[in-house]
């Protein structure tokens, strides 16, 4: 099983949360957006130099966003507008899904959707 790692996934990891535990053994497979996110997360939480430190704890593999894929997020954040979902997030969810990788997230509005592992 692969999974893809959405960005709520990557702060949890970092939080030491307990129920991350069992993917903290499998390659962290996301986009630059979502290491974009989480950095933005860790300068919020830590300084420059420990933000970069714990970054650089992690081995990310990323996957290309094609043009395909980025329609189809689009049309994906269009059909849940209401549900005020980020670009990043549409994106990671249907790049899963085009790969056959699980979307692992925390993110409640996926918990009824498919190829979906949801973790709190």
């Amino acid at each position: 099983m692969s999974y893809f790692f959405d960005t709520y996934a990557l702060v949890e990891i970092i939080k030491i949360n307990e129920n991350y535990d069992p993917y903290r053994e499998y390659p962290i497979i996301t986009t630059t957006l979502n290491l974009s996110e989480f950095y933005f997360y860790l300068l919020l939480n830590f300084n420059e130099k420990d933000a970069n430190e714990a970054l650089g704890k992690f081995v990310f593999s990323f996957v290309d966003v094609n043009e395909n894929i980025a329609k189809e997020a689009a049309k994906f954040r269009k059909d849940n507008y209401k549900r005020k979902l980020s670009y990043v997030d549409c994106i990671g969810y249907v790049l899963s899904r085009n790969l056959g990788f699980k979307f692992l997230t925390g993110e409640d509005f996926f918990k009824e959707m498919d190829n979906v592992e949801l973790v709190k």
